[in-house]
């Protein structure tokens, strides 16, 4: 299956498409040089295939390159950092209530 990640705008997210088709995202917004994640789905038809894993690994990746910090309110995404703390704990912070305030109220 060949993959590829993609930043989107309006909603912010980064897509994974899977053989040419869209097969979920990871959504963020930026807050004070944070960059929030809460919220990631995989397409029920391409689960079990560790699409969430990569297009979270990539999406954090982007984030630390361009100089944003890493705030993880997505279960999916605590999970991914939690299990890659040797490599992510230096860049991920603890979400604020200020910031919790900002989430959309329905996903």
């Amino acid at each position: 299956m060949e993959t590829s990640v993609t930043r989107q705008t309006d909603p912010d997210r980064f897509v994974i498409t899977a053989d040419g088709a869209a097969a979920g995202f990871a959504q963020f917004f930026d807050h004070d040089g944070r960059r929030i994640f809460f919220h990631t789905v995989v397409d029920a038809g391409f689960s079990g295939h560790g699409l969430a894993t990569e297009v979270i690994g990539r999406a954090l990746t982007a984030s630390r390159e361009e100089g944003l910090r890493i705030v993880a309110v997505c279960p999916l995404v605590k999970q991914f950092v939690e299990r890659h703390a040797d490599e992510w704990s230096a860049s991920v912070d603890r979400v604020t209530p200020a910031e919790l305030a900002l989430l959309p109220p329905r996903l």
